[in-house]
């Protein structure tokens, strides 16, 4: 998901040979998640279902949808259409037993069944704009107001000392603001001459959420950021990349709204929130590189006093 929404805002200001490394990079980590989703599917049945209860299972989804807004941009509507194909039949079985697993005081992850749908919303506007197809532009249209209900509803159930207490995933509250803002701006740039979708008033309520969305967005950025001030978290964790993802995904919908709406000067604000994403992955990478060699040389040190005491 980090990557990904990195590769989109690397494409949506121009740099397109940095966006289709991060696009490989994030094709390779999709690959190997899925493979492993599968593998665990069918030699691990229950150890899947506990996990699969668990909200980090909706990445799956998101992840899905993000890779396929970059393929569309390509210009690969085939592929991206089966990537949302893919995301759909896997949505609503595990947002359902996600859900059923809810309870007070979550930690941000409680956000993804709304980053989840917004991620369907945004994919499925991309390509009714791509094949100029009305009924996926209605389809992503409800999926944004479901993503919104979900979102109010995760926040009644979101744990706000994880403002100064979460080990990076407290950012999705977030990000789920932004891609529910990109959602808007896609939707609104759906419609146009060749595919009319929504009369004058429909379009001037989703410019009017679609703004209030990224202002709600960039005020939880600015909130979340003092949370780190206050309280700096320098250790690695895994949960950081899902950080980097909010971090990313709030420029890509800064810039994806500068162009929607025609508001030409979010777009230096976007690509200054695109290079402070930038550089979180590449702190976030440098840590989770360190964390692995770490593994192996503890590992290693490992079986190499279980070799020595069983030769004694």
């Amino acid at each position: 998901m980090a990557t990904g929404i990195v590769s989109v805002g690397l494409h949506l200001t121009g740099y397109e040979v940095l966006s289709r490394i991060a696009l490989a990079v994030a094709c390779v980590a999709w690959l190997g998640l899925a493979t492993d989703f599968v593998l665990r599917l069918l030699r691990q049945p229950a150890r899947w279902r506990q996990e699969a209860g668990t909200p980090a299972a909706l990445t799956a989804v998101a992840a899905t949808t993000v890779l396929g807004t970059r393929f569309s941009a390509l210009g690969w509507q085939t592929l991206a259409g089966a990537l949302l194909a893919l995301a759909a039949v896997l949505w609503p079985g595990l947002l359902h037993v996600v859900v059923r697993h809810w309870h007070r005081r979550m930690p941000g992850a409680v956000f993804l069944g709304c980053v989840a749908t917004q991620g369907l919303a945004v994919l499925g506007a991309t390509l009714a704009a791509a094949e100029s197809t009305a009924w996926l532009a209605h389809a992503a249209l409800v999926l944004f107001w479901l993503g919104l209900v979900l979102y109010a509803l995760a926040l009644l159930h979101f744990d706000p000392r994880q403002v100064l207490e979460g080990a990076g995933d407290h950012w999705v509250a977030g990000g789920a603001m932004a891609i529910s803002a990109l959602a808007g701006s896609k939707l609104i740039a759906a419609d146009g001459p060749g595919l009319y979708l929504w009369n004058d008033d429909g379009d001037d309520v989703l410019r009017t959420v679609t703004v209030f969305l990224l202002v709600f967005d960039l005020t939880w950025y600015a909130v979340l950021a003092v949370g780190e001030v206050i309280r700096p978290r320098f250790r690695y964790d895994v949960r950081r990349w899902a950080t980097v993802f909010p971090l990313g995904m709030t420029a890509a919908a800064t810039l994806s709204v500068a162009a929607a709406l025609e508001v030409s000067w979010l777009e230096t604000p976007g690509e200054v929130l695109l290079w402070i994403a930038v550089a979180a992955w590449l702190a976030v990478a440098v840590g989770a590189v360190r964390e692995e060699r770490a593994y192996v040389a503890s590992a290693t040190a490992e079986e190499a006093e279980f070799t020595s005491t069983a030769r004694r």
